[in-house]
């Protein structure tokens, strides 16, 4: 049995800054998803008994982030009880590799609607807080050839050649676009406030956008990973990269991804059971695709995947109006962009993680909300969404509006 996905809906709430000064830190992860899920019922009263299930991205599913927060944030929301609930976690491709199961669930036959999305609070809960042998084990550290991402983003730039005014002029531009967009509105209809539990609001916009940055301004901020290339990461880099003399550091804080508080959710589901919740479709899940790649850089997994989704589709990277690239590091977009001979001026044209922020489990499904508004407004037919993962994995999905 084979059937369409459609995309019936897709919601966020605002990036706040990943601190405890930060607007959402009293905000707990599950309020977060609550919000989103009472705020899809209400915007279309659905009649919550059809959905099957909600898939929910963490990378950090620990203490207020653990206990299968999906499930729990159904029945927190007063939704069905019927509505069961799992969380996954595929790094920072969690929150669009939900979407993919979802969809994967839908032309399968084998579930007729489900909500997918994801969730990190990076203020209440620290990035790597759930440990693991990839980050703790020296024995796993060196046989995997582990070394930070920073560091692997800084030697993307290296082998790419990118200097340090090209990774922030791109920074620089993310800022411009995002303020932008939420100056002209672009960010209205998917973006919801959240209030806290009287009806005070917390935060309605995205909290780290820097209007004025420029290569000036950022010029005066210092390389964020010369000291762990110091420590050794960068000897790791040269005997496996042997072309290259030194590590070029040229990532800071201004030019990668910051780290913020979000959630956000995609309402997908098949014709018929649209139809019997009174919903229309805006768009079909075209194709999905991951992909391993190179565990020591581990950023440039987006190339491969993306032309995995491609090939499996029947079509060509000309074939895309709009890109979602993730900016984990000013690199990733900059060398996906130019693999595939696409311009920067579809790239993640309303800003992205480097203006806006990245809150990991969550980033995916934002991506796809923001490029699927974009498709609407600019009446265009086509967008691919993609990441890089961690410990060198990629993660791409194709959109088509109906």
């Amino acid at each position: 049995m084979t059937q369409t996905a459609y995309i019936y809906d897709s919601i966020r709430t605002p990036r706040g800054k990943g601190k405890k000064e930060g607007s959402l830190y009293q905000a707990t992860p599950i309020w977060l998803v609550r919000t989103l899920l009472k705020e899809m019922q209400q915007r279309h009263n659905l009649d919550t008994s059809l959905v099957d299930d909600v898939v929910l991205g963490c990378v950090t599913p620990v203490g207020e982030q653990g206990s299968d927060i999906a499930r729990v944030a159904v029945l927190d929301a007063g939704w069905d009880q019927s509505v069961a609930g799992v969380t996954l976690s595929r790094y920072c491709a969690s929150g669009l590799e939900s979407i993919n199961l979802a969809a994967a669930k839908i032309m399968s036959g084998m579930e007729d609607m489900v909500v997918a999305g994801g969730v990190e609070s990076m203020s209440r809960i620290p990035m790597g807080s759930d440990g693991g042998a990839w980050y703790m084990d020296p024995r796993v550290n060196d046989a995997t050839g582990f070394v930070p991402q920073g560091v692997g983003a800084d030697t993307s730039a290296t082998l790419e050649g990118f200097s340090r005014t090209d990774v922030d002029e791109f920074a620089s531009e993310s800022h411009r676009r995002a303020a932008a967009a939420w100056d002209k509105g672009y960010y209205d209809k998917s973006v919801v406030p959240v209030t806290d539990l009287n009806g005070m609001t917390l935060l309605a916009k995205d909290e780290t956008i820097r209007p004025n940055t420029n290569v000036e301004t950022l010029a005066g901020l210092n390389p964020s990973f010369v000291m762990p290339g110091k420590m050794g990461f960068d000897s790791v880099i040269l005997d496996k990269y042997t072309t290259i003399e030194s590590v070029n550091h040229v990532h800071h804080a201004g030019n990668s991804s910051g780290i913020v508080d979000g959630a956000a959710l995609c309402l997908v589901g098949s014709a018929a059971a649209g139809k019997k919740a009174g919903l229309k479709p805006r768009a079909k899940i075209t194709m999905g695709a991951v992909i391993g790649s190179e565990p020591m850089i581990m950023l440039t997994g987006p190339i491969p995947a993306c032309q995995k989704v491609l090939d499996k589709a029947g079509m060509k990277a000309s074939d895309i109006d709009l890109w979602e690239i993730n900016e984990a590091f000013a690199a990733v977009p900059l060398k996906t962009a130019r693999d595939f001979g696409v311009s920067l001026d579809i790239v993640n044209v309303n800003g992205g993680a480097i203006a806006m922020g990245h809150p990991l489990g969550a980033t995916g499904a934002m991506l796809l909300t923001t490029v699927l508004d974009e498709l609407e407004r600019r009446d265009l037919k086509t967008a691919m969404v993609t990441l890089c993962v961690g410990a060198g994995m990629g993660i791409a999905t194709i959109i088509e509006r109906v």
